[in-house]
């Protein structure tokens, strides 16, 4: 038998999740984007681009995104998020995105840490896109996530 749809009824219909009944308990989520440029856009990146810092700017922007995947994701519960991390790695071609969401609840953070790497990598490039046009995510995904019911579960890669 196919696993059904969590956010998908008995009829058909949208809905969203009842948690009610769940503990609460610290949940965390782990995702990543990599954003590909060319050596020159990465240097510039490094040192400044003529609209500021452009790391510092994609990690307000993923917070800030993390804080209102809610209103994002049309599913999603809202979540009083206890952290939010944004972090960045110079990787070969481009920067590597790696964010953490954490939260005391009755739902999981996969989303908020998704939405904050998605929401990250999109400011990354409007950052450099009036250095390189060609700038692009080459993936955003989960990580790992841990607490609830369904415990731990890490990427295999």
């Amino acid at each position: 038998m196919a696993k059904r749809l969590t956010h998908i009824d008995e009829k058909g219909a949208a809905r969203m999740v009842d948690v009610a009944d769940k503990i609460a308990t610290v949940r965390e989520a782990t995702a990543e984007c990599v954003v590909r440029m060319a050596p020159e856009t990465v240097n510039a990146v490094r040192e400044g681009t003529p609209k500021g810092d452009a790391l510092q700017v994609a990690r307000v922007a993923g917070i800030m995104a993390a804080k209102r995947t809610s209103e994002l994701i049309p599913l999603c519960h809202p979540l009083p998020l206890t952290s939010v991390g944004v972090d960045f790695e110079y990787v070969a071609g481009g920067v590597r995105i790696v964010t953490t969401a954490k939260v005391l609840g009755q739902t999981g953070v996969e989303m908020e840490a998704l939405t904050a790497a998605a929401v990250a990598g999109l400011t990354l490039i409007d950052m450099t896109k009036g250095v390189e046009r060609g700038v692009y995510i080459e993936s955003v995904r989960l990580l790992e996530k841990s607490g609830g019911r369904s415990g731990t579960w890490k990427r295999k890669e």
